[in-house]
């Protein structure tokens, strides 16, 4: 269900909805695909609370096809719509074969991956790698969209490095191969995250392509996201580090009201439940560690070491949840007296 709206934070632009392709999608913030983030808990949530569109963690397309447990859990939907589900690979072999799997398992939308700047990705020549060598890029590309029948994206960043801008033509020859939307990270992949993203560069692929463009890049607020399209031109606004500790914040900026302390404490919780739920307790225990941090950061910074120790390092999820929901309430506590003081 989604949450009611309230009027003056909507804008018009970005609660509208659009296309890729004939998947019709509900508003124009897209929540960006973050490995060992947006796993399917995330993504409900997301969805959940407004979000117009989810995209998958990261899905290696050789170990997809070759049939490994992490891929598989990466590909989950639980009926979520519309599903995209993004690729990887460095083979236009595995990423055709991959794309077909992807497809015949409820997939919407296939997004291929070409921004990605982590070492482990870049190393095996996937991610923004194929940003150096273009020809080999579109070989991954036109595989790929003729493998299914269901619309191709792609996203990448500005360029390899500052002396290799080059994300406008290989958009370009991307729309000519088939790819119906493109969405572009405003930082080089050498710039990994630092420093600010250049929005006023992503305008030039507005220039080179006729499909739906997607900026993103440093939006944190609804007037990041109006400014981001307007300097960059583009028709849609992705967001991804601005949504950890709060899954609901891309429905946010499409206009949807942000959450009270007391429903954030709730969604936390939640939250927590469905980790354990979806990876088994153990695991689930681990990999929603770095989800408490950033709540806590969020809501309760003033959490005392002792308290945040005994919620990162607990192997047991009745502490672990009954610590967070005592941080996250002293936290509520301490907004509403510093409201009240002023």
């Amino acid at each position: 269900m989604v949450c009611p709206k309230d009027n003056h934070l909507l804008s018009s632009k970005l609660a509208a909805p659009f296309s890729i392709g004939p998947v019709s999608i509900r508003n124009r913030v897209i929540l960006a695909p973050m490995s060992g983030v947006t796993d399917l808990p995330f993504r409900q949530l997301a969805l959940r609370y407004g979000a117009g569109l989810v995209v998958t963690e990261m899905v290696a397309s050789r170990e997809l096809v070759q049939d490994t447990a992490e891929s598989w859990a990466r590909l989950k939907s639980a009926g979520l719509k519309p599903h995209m589900v993004q690729l990887a690979g460095r083979e236009a072999y595995w990423m055709a074969e991959a794309a077909k799997i992807a497809a015949d398992n409820g997939a919407d939308i296939i997004d291929i991956n070409m921004g990605c700047p982590a070492k482990k990705v870049i190393g095996g020549y996937s991610g923004s790698a194929l940003m150096r060598d273009p020809d080999h890029a579109l070989t991954l590309i036109e595989a790929t969209v003729g493998a299914v029948n269901i619309p191709v994206t792609l996203k990448m960043r500005l360029g390899w490095d500052e002396n290799s801008i080059n994300a406008p033509h290989i958009a370009r020859r991307a729309e000519e191969a088939g790819i119906q939307l493109v969405t572009i990270h405003g930082r080089t992949r050498m710039q990994f995250y630092e420093g600010r993203a250049d929005w006023d560069a992503i305008h030039a692929v507005r220039d080179a392509v006729s499909i739906p463009l997607v900026a993103n890049g440093d939006v944190e607020t609804i007037e990041d996201a109006e400014e981001i399209l307007r300097r960059s031109g583009a028709d849609v606004v992705m967001i991804g580090r601005g949504c950890q500790g709060r899954p609901w914040h891309a429905g946010v900026l499409a206009g949807h009201r942000e959450p009270g302390r007391q429903e954030i404490i709730e969604v936390a919780l939640e939250h927590y439940r469905m980790m354990l739920e979806f990876y088994g307790e153990a695991v689930g225990i681990r990999h929603a560690r770095k989800h408490l941090a950033w709540y806590l950061d969020r809501y309760a910074p003033a959490t005392t070491g002792a308290d945040k120790a005994k919620i990162m390092t607990s192997k047991e999820s009745g502490e672990v949840a009954a610590a967070l929901l005592a941080a996250l309430q002293a936290g509520a506590d301490l907004a509403q007296c510093v409201q009240e003081a002023a």
